[in-house]
C-alpha cells in the first residue's frame, strides 16, 4: 500500500505523547501506535476524525500517498 501514515510527525509537532492522545481519542494505546507503525489496513473515518480534533490538523496531515511502483499490484 501507498498511502504512509505521518502521525508520528503530527504528535511531535503538536509535543503530544502517544497515551494521551488515545486518552483524548478513546482508543487504545495498542491500536494508536499501530496505527502510527504503519500496521494497520484501514482506519475508521471516526476515529480519524476524533485524532483529527484532537491534533487540530487535517487528515492530508496525517496520511500521505506515495506513488512507489513497489506497492503497486
Amino acid at each position: 500500500m501507498a498511502i504512509i501514515i505521518r502521525l508520528d510527525r503530527v504528535l511531535a509537532d503538536r509535543k503530544m505523547q502517544l497515551n494521551t492522545l488515545a486518552d483524548e481519542v478513546g482508543i487504545s494505546v495498542v491500536n494508536l501506535s499501530n496505527l502510527k507503525t504503519g500496521k494497520v489496513k484501514a482506519i475508521r473515518f471516526s476515529t480519524l476524525n476524533e485524532i483529527c480534533k484532537v491534533l487540530n490538523c487535517q487528515p492530508g496531515e496525517i496520511l500521505e500517498y506515495v506513488e512507489n511502483e513497489e506497492f503497486d499490484n
